[in-house]
Parts: structure tokens; sequence; C-alpha cells
């Protein structure tokens, strides 16, 4: 059998050794048992010597910071609320919102009450299963993204050996049918538009693809009229009930060189917006020079855009449009033009080509059906 390997003691707390089994564990003192004046030691384990090192100097930090809690006590809802106040530092304030909610609504009801250290993959299995009887298989899917990372963090801390969400089975999410406008029915779309400032964002939209957000927070900072380009480098968002600046979805700015057709509709909107400054006068209210903008200069809301987009929609006949809809319909739009795929990728804000290729899979499978036929009569007109 081999020696164990003995380890110096980490920040003057706790020692680490190496176990027969060529894991390492490193022992720390909570204090001494009442009734028997023993000292009380704990362990947490790792695959490295490094690995139990950082967790005995995190559990370090947290016992002379008096914020330690006994891994073997701590309950499901206690780590959890742990997690989201020490461990989200870097996360956007509306994810940290989503979060919250999702483990107020699903995790913590069901959960909440056990040991952390006892929960088995069974129990999550088992609380999965009765959300698919009344929730989306996406949704269950995003409820289990939340609580894993929650239990990673565990983990990585030492206070569970492995990850119970791991081996659990997730519902498989169907993909969602896009309904993008062809190119029939983008004309009739276009000619159903109001001449005002809502037919003039949904039209702009429709050639750019930004989100709802995206648009509502355009700036004419974001606009350069001479280089043709738009920048969209934050949103605004509507959360618990105000609105409020945020990062884009992806956390990356990006600059779409526009069409001349779409950079014609912003002239417009700030001619228009420079009358109905003039005529307003000190009821002028644009701090943050929206682009898109009521008559005194107050922003746009989510919900009265959408108001107006589906009296568009149900113009043409197509009530069940959605606004998100213009940005799919943009990017098929941007392929069947013959837009490379890195391009449209960049163009949407997708964190990756490959997610753009997999949304859009039976546009690019058309356009091959095209190719190949394209190839056909060169081969025929060559021979």
């Amino acid at each position: 059998m081999p020696r164990k390997k003995e380890g110096r003691a980490a920040q003057g707390a706790g020692t680490i050794r190496q176990r027969a089994n060529g894991s390492w564990e490193a022992r720390y003192t909570l204090g001494r048992d009442p009734a028997t004046g023993k000292q009380i030691q704990k362990s947490v384990y790792g695959k490295s010597q490094a690995e139990v090192r950082r967790k005995l100097a995190q559990i370090t930090v947290e016992i002379d910071g008096g914020t330690y809690q006994d891994p073997s006590r701590l309950k499901v809802g206690e780590w959890l609320d742990i997690w989201q106040s020490d461990y989200l530092g870097g996360v956007k304030d509306s994810t940290k919102h989503e979060y919250a909610q999702v483990l107020r609504s699903h995790i913590i009801p069901a959960l909440g009450g056990a040991q952390l250290s006892k929960i088995q993959p069974h129990h999550v299995q088992k609380l999965y299963n009765q959300l698919c009887e009344k929730l989306t298989a996406k949704t269950v899917k995003n409820i289990h993204g939340v609580f894993h990372k929650a239990m990673a963090q565990a983990v990585t801390l030492g206070y569970i050996k492995s990850n119970p969400t791991d081996l659990c089975t997730l519902p498989k999410v169907e993909r969602f049918e896009i309904s993008p406008l062809d190119k029939e029915q983008i004309p009739a779309f276009i000619a159903a538009c109001p001449l005002d400032r809502y037919g003039q964002l949904i039209k702009l939209v429709l050639f750019t693809g930004f989100r709802l957000s995206e648009v509502i927070g355009l700036t004419w900072d974001c606009v350069d009229f001479e280089k043709g380009t738009i920048r969209a480098y934050r949103q605004f968002q509507r959360f618990e009930g105000a609105y409020t600046w945020g990062s884009l979805k992806n956390g990356k700015p990006r600059m779409i060189t526009a069409s001349n057709y779409v950079m014609a509709i912003l002239k417009d909107v700030r001619t228009n917006q420079l009358e109905e400054r003039l005529a307003a006068g000190s009821a002028w209210q644009n701090p943050d020079d929206f682009i898109f903008t009521h008559a005194d200069g107050r922003h746009l809301s989510h919900s009265v855009v959408r108001r107006h987009f589906k009296d568009v929609a149900q113009a043409i006949g197509m009530p069940a449009l959605r606004f998100h809809d213009l940005r799919h319909s943009f990017a098929v739009v941007s392929l069947q033009a013959g837009d490379d795929i890195k391009t449209v990728q960049e163009n949407l804000g997708h964190h990756s080509a490959a997610f753009t290729l997999d949304t859009y899979a039976h546009v690019t499978e058309a356009m091959k059906k095209e190719s190949a036929k394209r190839m056909d009569a060169f081969i025929q007109d060559t021979l």
C-alpha cells in the first residue's frame, strides 16, 4: 500500500493528505464538542492537492467571517439562499431575478427542507417528472439548468461529493417551428404598416433582426449615417415593474451594416422627432436620446409596440404572427439573399454560427437543393 502523503497546513487551519485510493482529503477543525471537549473535525475531498487546498481556503474564510455552515446540517433551501447571495457575481440582475423565481416557485417548495448532503438523483428526478406533467419540456430543462448550477457550486466547495442533478433524465425538447414571413408576404406586411413611429420601428426590425428590447433601447449614438451602420450595445428591459438598462443577451455588442432602406427610415424618424421636440418645447423628456419615442420624448413600451404589431399582422390575415417572427424573417431573407452563415450569426447576435445553422436548418437545406439544381443546369450546359 503506498504511503499517504501529508500536505502542509493550509492558511494555518487544517491539514491535507493523499488517501490510499489516490484522492486528496483536507481536514479542518470547527471547535470543540461542548459535551465531550473533543475537537469537531470535518473533511473535504478532491482529485488533486490543489483542489482540496482551494476548498479548505474557502472554508477557512467562511469560518473566520462567521458565515460557515456545516454541510451535514445545511438544508437545500438554505444553500440556495447562500448561492444566490454570494456566488452569482457578474450575473445580470435580470438573470438573478429569473433564477430566484425558478428556485422559489419549483425547487424550494419541493426540496428546500431536505438536507443538502442527503439529496439523491432519484429525489430530483421525481420532482422533474412531476413538473413535466404541468410545464413544457423546455421550461423543465431551464429549471434543471438553474438547479444544476447551484448544486455544482456545492460540489466545488465540498458540501456534497457529487451533483445529484447530473444523473437525471430530462424531457426531450421539441423544436419550436418558426413562422417567418416569406417573399410574397413581406410586401403585403410592409404595405399594412402604418405611416407612423410604430410602422417605422416594425419595418426597421424586419430588415435588421433586432430584438424588441434592443430596438426600444436604440439611442442616436448607435447610428452612423455616414458609414450606414447601427451599433447595438445594450437593451432597455422591463424588470420588476420598471424599465432599466441591461446588457445584450449574449453580452457582446454588435454592429450591423444596414440597407439604404433602413437608413432612410432612420432619417425620417430623426426629422419627425426634431419637429416633435420643437412642438413639445419644455415638455420634451428624452434625456437618454432614444430614437423611437412618443411625441413628448418618452420611450416606447413593449406592450404598446406589440399591440401595434398585432394590428398589422391581423390586417394581412396572420393573427398568430409574433413580433419575434420579424427577427426570424430577417434571418431567412438574409440567407436566401446569399449572406454567409457567419454574417447572419453576427447580425443576429447569436453566440455561435452552429446555433444559427441549427435554428434555420430548414432554410439552409432548401438552399442546398437549389444549389444542386444550379449545378445540374451547369453540367447539362457544359456537357
